[in-house]
């Protein structure tokens, strides 16, 4: 029995002329085949782990290859053999029968670099035993004239395949001798440019280092399903991977030019491509929550030309009825991104940014120099009780507008909080005192609503030691920091208790963004039913407003630089 759960050392060895414990594998399916052992190693698993890990490996082959996007099946029959469909190419290979067939497209990371691929993916069982798959078979389909991508190794068919009970073929006592239920082997049919068989190709040539990738991962696999791997973190949770990818693939060619013209000293490549991905998010995922919504407010937005429909869809995609608005912009991208694709919305930070000036006029219109002092918020409402002598509100009326009288809190509005450091608290804050459509928060830094959060923080929204506490942080995705171990996961925690806190439904999702700060709370497809049309909601924010402003603490950031230009 296997006392521990950490992985086995992964122990490969290349399959030589002097391998023969088990014979390379034989075929009679069109005309003569050589199968050519390359590369094995023990396994810590039985075969029941084995068909597990490769239907992970066909499901995802983008884990193993960066240079794949994902893969598409095509047609996936779980049949005898006499009635798999004979366009899956699959091989007659002795003491093997076919148990599944799948007929899979392979598309690249990179369209314009590499073509896709399509492919079967064969399971078999040994002929003697149930349908418990021990061998896969990887077949590229190609037409005449066509080469294989780049990211495809150079074969004719590759074989992944699991045999029971072997012992070291050396004669030396294995290293693993309570774990080794069998061996991993992979084969392959080569190209007749390939070294002549039965030699394997070279250990220090791209397909040995390809099939050792490959090998290290199916072991990985076997091993996380034997012992029962759950992935803490899940992606796409809101927004459908598929649809994610092909966007972003369009977004990221339209936007890639601005590394090479970024202004600001921070590194291009994150910044561009983070903000890409976000966009990517936040489109699809407006998309889905405001299409069915039947809503009074007027849609602020130009779609512009209709024609740009057929090759820009999302031009008429619904939208937050209100835009958006970027709580704390920075460099602006992320707004000059959604503005340029027909998303009206604004941006504002506390300084303009070097990159400001050099955005389109539309962008740049978009754009405000603005420090916003949330506390002056709820002067409108008689119910909060000033203190005496306070100072904590200025003479205008409504600080939520700037100094050409634009209401960046307008009912409807979608907040950002991308990284918002010391606003990032008062994003549902605020969301729920202007009656904002939804908001996204992703936090970086941790802050209270006027001083740096620490453990000790602690909030009148709080609600402790709940029967279902455990449960709503579950639902939380936070990966491996989902104890409270760490301040940063405490800190989530504490964010999302305070969008409960103000009636909203937490819904949160693990970006696909180049950012180890990519967890975020993404609001907007439901509110917490109550009655009183959310008053009680209004309230809670008005009261937490009116503990920081009596704790006197709380001081607003001043407007730097030559605000009065944007």
């Amino acid at each position: 029995m296997i006392q521990t759960t950490t992985r086995p050392q992964f122990l490969p060895l290349p399959c030589d002329t002097n391998y023969a414990e088990h014979a390379p594998l034989q075929t009679s399916c069109t005309g003569t085949e050589i199968w050519t052992p390359i590369i094995r190693c023990p396994a810590p698993f039985a075969v029941e782990f084995f068909k597990k890990a490769v239907e992970q490996l066909v499901d995802h082959p983008e884990y193993n290859s960066t240079l794949i996007l994902r893969s598409e099946t095509l047609n996936d029959v779980r049949k005898d053999a006499e009635m798999l469909p004979q366009d899956l190419a699959y091989c007659d290979l002795e003491g093997y029968r076919p148990v599944r067939a799948i007929r899979r497209r392979l598309l690249p990371r990179r369209p314009g670099r590499d073509a896709s691929l399509e492919q079967t993916c064969v399971f078999y069982a040994a002929a003697d035993e149930q349908d418990v798959a021990s061998l896969l078979v990887l077949t590229p389909l190609l037409k005449v004239g066509e080469a294989l991508p780049y990211y495809h190794p150079a074969v004719r068919r590759l074989a992944v395949r699991y045999v029971r009970n072997v012992q070291d073929p050396s004669g030396e006592e294995s290293e693993m001798p309570t774990l080794a239920h069998g061996i991993l082997l992979i084969e392959a049919v080569l190209p007749p440019s390939g070294p002549t068989p039965p030699h394997p190709p070279d250990p220090s040539s791209r397909l040995y280092r390809t099939c050792l990738a490959l090998l290290d991962t199916v072991h990985r696999y076997g091993w996380g399903a034997l012992t029962h791997y759950r992935k803490r973190v899940h992606h796409d949770m809101l927004v459908p991977r598929e649809a994610y990818q092909d966007l972003y693939l369009v977004l990221r060619e339209r936007y890639k030019h601005l590394v090479s013209q970024w202004k600001e000293a921070t590194d291009p490549t994150k910044h561009v491509f983070e903000d890409v991905g976000i966009a990517t998010f936040l489109m699809l995922f407006w998309k889905a929550t405001y299409g069915s919504r039947d809503t009074s407010i007027e849609p602020d937005v130009d779609r512009g030309d209709p024609a740009d429909a057929s090759t820009m869809p999302w031009k008429n995609w619904p939208r937050p009825p209100g835009g958006f608005l970027d709580l704390g912009c920075g460099n602006g991208l992320l707004v000059h991104i959604l503005v340029s694709e027909g998303y009206a919305g604004r941006g504002i930070d506390v300084r303009a940014r070097q990159s400001w000036s050099h955005y389109p006029e539309a962008t740049r219109k978009a754009l405000h120099v603005y420090s916003l002092d949330p506390t002056c918020y709820i002067q409108q409402y008689s119910s909060l009780t000033e203190p005496e002598g306070s100072t904590a509100y200025p003479e205008s009326s409504d600080d939520t507008r700037n100094d050409v009288g634009t209401d960046f809190f307008k009912p409807g509005v979608f907040l950002i909080g991308n990284h918002a450091d010391e606003l990032t608290p008062w994003v549902p804050v605020l969301a729920t005192l202007c009656d904002a459509a939804g908001y996204l928060s992703i936090p970086c830094c941790a802050w209270g609503f006027d001083e740096r959060f620490t453990r000790s923080s602690t909030s009148t929204h709080e609600e402790e030691n709940t029967d279902d506490e455990s449960a709503f942080i579950e639902t939380l995705n936070l990966g491996a920091e989902g104890t409270r171990k760490s301040q940063y996961s405490v800190y989530r925690i504490w964010l999302a208790r305070l969008s409960r806190w103000m009636g909203w439904k937490v819904e949160c999702e693990v970006l696909r963004i180049p950012s180890t700060r990519n967890w975020g709370i993404l609001i907007g497809r439901e509110r917490l039913c109550v009655e009183g049309d959310g008053e009680l909601y209004k309230e809670r924010a008005r009261e937490i407003v009116g503990e920081i402003v009596r704790r006197g603490v709380f001081k607003t950031r001043k407007p730097e630089g030559k605000a009065r230009d944007h």
